[in-house]
């Protein structure tokens, strides 16, 4: 059961599995065939936020789903609601949680780049998650990741988007003096692809792509990790067989057309643009490479977090909060249009729809449906840190040992994102470590020296 979901509906699950009617695999599925059924209004935001705490009520009273719906079909809703609240004060505990500590910062700025990446950080304060949470939050569009990383080390801006490796790496001081830096929630999962231009239609088979020139959006980047991925699996190295560029994310439909690159792997709305302007059409998404994949990240300094926890506490519960929102396919038309103005995204809202939706034009004729394009998950794994790790030395960006679990760890903050996430009523994994498969090979965060090894193209140690 999601955050915002009815807790006083027996037919809802409060627990993660399969669905209550037992006909899906997944209760997201359950609610998607429904809403096709059933017409249901929108909560107020009021209504969704006194949910997480009716839902943490009924979770720790009825632990057993089958307990909760015999209750609820016996007494019906309202009736089990004002019994709850006789001896729970229900609002009371809504007021106090939605409080928290008080904030020592109300008044904050947050950098971002202007992709769909970006989307819980963007439509936060457009559609009041921040003030919510009891923050004044400013979203500041930045030119660049390299800006983005300057700005925020120097404190202009007190939190950021960043790319999920860039914590890592400005931990590490690879490139720069080390800063401690941390990922309380993963931003988005997929939601990337590789674009092609339209001459390099015939062109299908990467090992057809020798002498290409690729924009990826910086060094530090899952982009960057999957380019590399992808070639090598492919046969070509791409520190020698291809070009490898790094350009702004907004400057590289204006590349393509140039003809200044071939292509580019980079975050959805980029590569739907290219195909809305007739230059480039999609050769994979990002989800074929490895379905699940992180790719950018909710990113602030250790000072931050110490110097001021209740902000930092109140920020992570918004960025969790909209995540939660913006993970629900009825709400992503919504959401489009909040993020699409100029002062966000600037992007027609019918590239941020076919990007967000999942319905979208392949940029050769073809229109395809794929719900989890790009999808919204929070949960920072710290086995996706351990990864990036390997493909930052299998490419030559990490010399000598490195402690994979104490740097993933210490960067990747699984433990108070769990937290948090059951303060919201939300299920957080059991563990932060898991095995997943990336172009068909598996990857075991407990064996990472032995999955850098199998590797027959990398750079020279």
């Amino acid at each position: 059961m999601s955050t915002f979901d009815n807790p006083f509906d027996p037919d809802r699950r409060l627990r993660a599995g399969r669905c209550s009617c037992g006909q899906h695999v997944s209760e997201a599925e359950h609610e998607q065939a429904a809403l096709a059924l059933r017409c249901e209004p929108q909560p107020s935001e009021d209504q969704r936020y006194e949910g997480v705490v009716a839902s943490a009520v009924m979770r720790a009273m009825f632990p057993k789903d089958v307990a909760r719906r015999a209750f609820l079909k016996s007494v019906g809703a309202s009736t089990a609601l004002a019994a709850i609240s006789q001896f729970f004060p229900l609002q009371t505990a809504t007021e106090l949680f939605a409080q928290g500590g008080v904030p020592e910062k109300k008044d904050l700025k947050v950098g971002f780049i202007p992709i769909t990446c970006a989307t819980p950080i963007i439509m936060a304060a457009p559609l009041g998650f921040y003030s919510k949470h009891g923050l004044n939050v400013e979203v500041v569009k930045t030119a660049g990741w390299a800006v983005i990383r300057d700005k925020t080390i120097n404190k202009e801006y007190d939190a950021a988007h960043m790319l999920a490796p860039m914590p890592i790496a400005i931990s590490l001081g690879l490139g720069a003096n080390a800063i401690p830096f941390t990922v309380p929630a993963i931003e988005n999962i997929n939601g990337q692809g590789i674009t092609l231009a339209m001459k390099h239609k015939d062109k299908r088979d990467p090992k057809d792509w020798k002498g290409m020139k690729f924009a990826i959006p910086f060094d530090y980047s899952m982009h960057n990790y999957l380019l590399r991925y992808y070639l090598a699996e492919h046969g070509l190295d791409p520190d020698t067989d291809v070009q490898l560029r790094s350009v702004p994310p907004p400057e590289m439909v204006a590349n393509l057309r140039a003809d200044n690159i071939d292509g580019f792997l980079a975050p959805d709305n980029i590569c739907q643009r290219a195909i809305y302007d007739g230059v480039g059409f999609m050769h994979i998404l990002s989800k074929e490479i490895w379905d699940g994949h992180p790719c950018c990240s909710f990113a602030a300094s250790r000072e931050f977090i110490t110097s001021s926890p209740n902000s930092f506490a109140a920020l992570t519960r918004a960025i969790v909060d909209a995540t939660a929102y913006a993970s629900k396919a009825e709400n992503r038309k919504q959401i489009a249009e909040a993020i699409a103005p100029a002062n966000y995204i600037n992007a027609p809202v019918t590239v941020l729809e076919q990007v967000l939706t999942g319905t979208y034009a392949d940029g050769l004729g073809g229109v395809k449906t794929d719900a989890r394009r790009v999808d919204f998950d929070p949960f920072p794994w710290q086995s996706f840190a351990v990864w990036m790790l390997t493909q930052m030395k299998r490419w030559g960006q990490i010399k000598g040992d490195v402690d994979y679990k104490a740097v993933a760890e210490q960067v990747y903050l699984a433990t108070d994102t769990k937290k948090v996430m059951a303060e919201m009523g939300l299920t957080p994994p059991a563990t932060s470590y898991k095995s997943f498969s990336v172009m068909g090979k598996t990857f075991d965060p407990e064996r990472p020296d032995d999955y850098l090894a199998s590797f027959k193209i990398r750079k020279a140690s």
